[in-house]
């Protein structure tokens, strides 16, 4: 067995023991961090601010998946996945999938954003220009500037995005270090390569499945009571029965989602038994994810009041996001304990959890119902279940 020496950046090997066992050498290696402690301290900053960014990005990134047809199911597959995980590991902190990620994203975002202000600057004098006098020397100085200077930002990008397209690269360019990269052996296919592994490690297709059977499988445990009121104004008593078994079907399509993320199958989506035995181990918890995610959908039925633009839809969008990852992270935090626990617990708690998630679901399928009335869209906001389905207030986009 080859000799095993491991190391990381600001790491340093302090005692490498090597015995002798049938003359295959073991190694052992003893790794301290001897940075001096400012060091140490600042790159925990460091690492906690990308994280707050990261989380950042990524609410603001799914806010506006969230408004657009289609893509909206990446947005709900995050959601679910993040649940699952949680449901499976037991740990908060796997809710949070791909901070790291987003914060590279978001920082190079926001690095060509910011690199854009000074061209619509420059074209906003020259549009000024060119109105007063066409052919002034002004304009002429004007245009060779803007031309300039969009070719030296086009550079400028794309030397960030071969150096890795982090923030901080926008504002040191290390012209030398670039040369040098460019003119070293391999540089493109390795460039090429740690740009296939970084869009490969982004699971999109993963997410936007997991997203696409979320939504059916939700979809089709609120379709009945949805339609039926949806004909509550021609058939009151039709609309009633449908207000019932909403409140019924509200109290387990959170659950069913959640079992479906745990275990990626649809067929768990209505896996009724499995998820009454989970439930009984956890209710309490139950009842406080089940709660979370009502009370955070609730406000997001004003913005359905009237039209948002087109522009602006990603707003109500973003509050929506906000709300909805931490209700399906508890979610998966109440499976998880539930799938922890193999006896359910007293009876008392059980049924008086039962009891309080009743009401709780009435009362938001009753305010479902209200919304036909309120609402921009009338009925066919009925429709527009967003605490279970595509995490947007609004489907007509």
């Amino acid at each position: 067995m080859s000799p095993l020496v491991a190391a990381e950046t600001d790491e340093v090997v302090d005692a490498i023991v090597l015995n002798s066992i049938a003359d295959a050498p073991i190694v052992r290696a003893v790794l301290v961090d001897e940075r001096w402690w400012p060091r140490r301290l600042l790159s925990g900053l460091r690492s906690v601010m990308e994280w707050f960014f990261g989380c950042s990005a990524l609410i603001l990134g799914l806010a506006i998946l969230a408004t657009i047809p289609v893509l909206q199911f990446l947005s709900l597959g995050y959601l679910l996945e993040a649940s699952g995980r949680i449901a499976r590991t037991g740990r908060m902190r796997d809710g949070f999938v791909g901070v790291r990620k987003a914060a590279r994203l978001g920082g190079f975002a926001l690095g060509v954003w910011l690199c854009l202000w000074p061209l619509r600057a420059l074209s906003l004098l020259l549009t000024d220009a060119r109105i007063i006098d066409p052919e002034s020397s002004t304009s002429r100085t004007l245009a060779l500037v803007l031309a300039g200077s969009t070719l030296l930002a086009t550079c400028h990008i794309a030397s960030v995005a071969w150096r890795g397209g982090r923030l901080r690269s926008f504002l040191w360019p290390a012209p030398i270090r670039l040369v040098r990269s460019l003119f070293s052996r391999d540089a493109i296919a390795a460039a090429r390569d740690d740009l296939a592994r970084f869009v490969v490690g982004l699971r999109l297709p993963y997410y936007f499945w997991l997203g696409l059977r979320g939504f059916v499988g939700g979809w089709l445990w609120l379709l009945l009571p949805v339609t039926m009121l949806a004909m509550s104004q021609q058939a009151p008593v039709l609309g009633f029965l449908g207000g019932v078994l909403l409140t019924f079907m509200i109290l387990y399509v959170l659950l069913a989602q959640t079992h479906f993320a745990a275990e990626n199958r649809f067929a768990a989506m209505f896996e009724f038994r499995a998820m009454r035995r989970m439930f009984a181990r956890a209710p309490v918890a139950f009842l406080l994810s089940l709660v979370a995610a009502l009370v955070f959908a609730t406000p997001l039925y004003l913005f359905k009041i009237e039209i948002t633009p087109r522009e602006a839809a990603w707003l109500p969008s973003l509050f929506f996001i906000v709300f909805a990852w931490p209700a399906r992270i508890l979610a998966g935090w109440a499976y998880a304990r539930g799938k922890k626990r193999e006896r359910p617990r007293f009876f008392f708690v059980r049924w008086g959890a039962r009891a309080l998630m009743l009401p709780v679901a009435a009362l938001f399928a009753f305010i479902t119902f209200m919304t036909q009335f309120t609402s921009w869209y009338g009925v066919w906001s009925l429709y527009e279940q967003h605490a279970f389905l595509v995490p947007a207030p609004f489907l007509g986009y």
